[in-house]
């Protein structure tokens, strides 16, 4: 479980973040031209507490945001980073926590662009101002295992691992998925604690 106030060095947005108000849970399909984004099926789900007196308490009404590039390295909705794609909308949405502090998305597990590691970004908004936002990282001999298939395996192979990464490096390893083997695919949990005192 990560503790959301005492990491002040992973709050890293990234220059791809898009106010795109997708209330979703699946995230493949772009709704601007009908197409979904191809890749092995990867399921992630979030956690988010609050600690009140050492306790962790389930957080509702917490909105999440995840966005990431597809399998070829590519985001939606930007013409940053040498991307052209603005107006489509694949591979971003966000989901409203229930009662128990949970949402769950259903996106494809990602690609790989120069200079980064592969991750996945998530914003954490509480609605009262409380903002936080960094990346999720995925083991390197899992990728390799990925990257092996269609359609990752159409790139050659990833320019950057984990351990080459500035903003893994400065996680201490904190924001490393666990994942697990589901049917088709691939699924994590991530918890995050939030002190909102």
């Amino acid at each position: 479980e990560i503790i959301a106030a005492a990491w002040a060095a992973l709050r890293t947005e990234g220059p791809v973040f898009v106010e795109e108000d997708l209330n979703r849970s699946d995230i493949r399909l772009d709704p601007s031209n009908g197409q979904v984004s191809e890749g092995i099926p990867f399921d992630l789900t979030f956690n988010i507490t609050k600690l009140d007196n050492n306790a962790c308490i389930p957080l509702a009404d917490v909105q999440v945001d995840i966005w990431h590039c597809d399998a070829n390295g590519v985001y939606s909705d930007t013409d940053q980073l040498g991307f052209q794609t603005v107006g489509q909308k694949f591979l971003r949405g966000y989901q409203v926590t229930d009662d128990s502090g949970v949402v769950k998305f259903t996106t494809i597990y990602p690609g790989w662009y120069e200079g980064r590691a592969v991750h996945v970004h998530f914003k954490i908004r509480t609605g009262d101002g409380y903002d936080f936002t960094s990346q999720l990282f995925f083991d390197d001999t899992l990728t390799d295992e990925v990257f092996g298939a269609a359609p990752y395996n159409s790139r050659g192979e990833r320019s950057l691992r984990n351990d080459d990464d500035s903003i893994f490096g400065q996680s201490g390893g904190q924001l490393l998925l666990t994942i697990n083997k589901v049917d088709a695919g691939y699924a994590a949990t991530f918890d995050v604690a939030l002190d909102l005192s």
